[in-house]
């Protein structure tokens, strides 16, 4: 399967809605129905009135930060793709959470927000407040409907059921991920293994602390540049994290691997190898 090659964001929003009495700029009463217009969403309120735009008419890209960041922070939150702190920074957390969302509703996973991802996670989000710390509920997928499906639930219950190092559901999710765009095909030791690199590095001082940082650490894996990272884990995979997070680690501690039959680095072939699990290396 694939292989390792390389080591590897707030204040509220304000004024979201006009209120009270007619539109200043209109007269006409507004239709209720939801309308995109480059980027733009606009509806009515509660109260009758046309509501303002939910989001600029701008994309929202990587490295940028505002009252629109905020809400799209807020809405991934609101469904669980985003676990990071509201900061309205578009940084790398938010990026992975962007595509991977945008995976899940049948979108390109490209990172960008433009208008058909602002009208996807708007349509999915509409009980979304500023102040609203809850989650939403329902079934996750590419059919657009929004939150985390009962099996879903269960899977991350029972994979935070061994979780000691009070890792987040949302790493622990994208871990199972991980797990099966690296390693499907492997046996389950080396799936087990692939977890626990994982881990080693969450613990090791030269990599991010989390999963989600190791795992979509630039040039770091595979899986995570062609995109299969985003593919549906299997129960195996589920497993496999359990046992890493079990504490069970095939490969006695190493930080890397590699498939000897497409690794093209000099570098990986120089690092100290430790043992060999199927079709992948483990090396320190």
């Amino acid at each position: 399967m694939a292989a390792l090659t390389l080591t590897l964001a707030a204040a509220p929003l304000t004024g979201h809605y006009y209120r009270g009495g007619a539109h200043p700029e209109r007269d006409s009463k507004p239709s209720p129905a939801l309308a995109s217009q480059e980027g733009v969403l606009t509806g009515p309120d509660e109260f009758g009135n046309e509501a303002l735009p939910a989001f600029g008419t701008a994309p929202l890209r990587y490295g940028a930060s505002g009252q629109d960041i905020y809400e799209l922070q807020g809405r991934l939150k609101y469904l669980g793709y985003y676990d990071g702190k509201i900061d309205s920074q578009f940084g790398s957390k938010t990026l992975n959470s962007v595509k991977w969302f945008q995976w899940k509703f049948g979108m390109t996973a490209d990172g960008i927000v433009g208008a058909k991802t602002k009208l996807k996670l708007y349509n999915a989000t509409k009980d979304w407040k500023p102040t609203e710390p809850k989650t939403a509920s329902g079934n996750e997928g590419q059919n657009g409907t929004a939150g985390s499906g009962g099996n879903q639930t269960k899977n991350t219950a029972e994979l935070s059921s061994g979780n000691t190092m009070g890792l987040s559901e949302n790493d622990l999710r994208i871990m199972a991920n991980a797990v099966y765009g690296e390693a499907r095909g492997e046996p389950f030791e080396g799936q087990v293994a692939v977890a626990a690199v994982i881990l080693n590095r969450v613990k090791s001082p030269s990599f991010p602390n989390t999963p989600s940082g190791v795992i979509f650490q630039p040039g770091a894996f595979t899986a995570v540049a062609d995109g299969q990272i985003y593919l549906e884990p299997n129960e195996q995979a589920r497993k496999a994290v359990q046992q890493a997070l079990n504490g069970w680690d095939p490969t006695g501690g190493c930080l890397y691997y590699f498939n000897p039959k497409t690794a093209t680095s000099k570098w990986i072939w120089s690092r100290p190898q430790v043992k060999t699990i199927g079709e992948h290396i483990f090396c320190m």
